[in-house]
């Protein structure tokens, strides 16, 4: 007879998904939801704490069906590098301006990875940008400053 062989890993990754996207589901009921053609301000929180909800059943689904091995070291430099891009670019847009604090919080990003070179990180930033701007301001019209005050 075959032993359940159980990736504990990933039951704790699934564990956590259903419960923060059941806490967050619950939470949106306190905003109007409405329809799926006329949305409300919490529809969207809702739709997207149910897909972190399902997610989060496959994967403790799939910890149950394979055992991965033991985990390999940490990150660091990732973490370092991508962990602080989202807060710069939260701290520093209503001051900088979108396509600058995008730029940098990019180019922070950027350096998550060992083999990233400086110019290359710079490129890369900038292609973020162009596009981030285009796509956003320009496309969908979104109101908001593109260079600081």
């Amino acid at each position: 007879m075959k032993s359940l062989a159980v990736d504990t890993t990933n039951a704790l990754c699934g564990a956590i998904f259903i419960a923060l996207g059941a806490f967050f589901a619950y939470q949106s009921f306190e905003l109007e939801l409405g329809t799926a053609l006329r949305m409300g301000p919490g529809y969207f929180p809702f739709v997207l704490a149910l897909i972190l909800v399902l997610l989060g059943i496959v994967i403790l689904i799939q910890s149950v069906r394979t055992d991965s091995g033991p985990l390999g070291p940490i990150a660091l430099r990732g973490m370092l590098f991508i962990l602080p891009a989202p807060i710069f670019f939260g701290l520093t847009v209503r001051g900088l301006g979108f396509a600058p604090a995008l730029f940098f919080s990019a180019l922070i990003a950027a350096f998550a990875s060992t083999r990233m070179r400086p110019l290359m990180g710079v490129v890369l930033a900038a292609a973020v940008t162009v596009f981030s701007v285009a796509v956003f301001s320009y496309a969908l019209g979104l109101p908001f400053e593109r260079f600081g005050p």
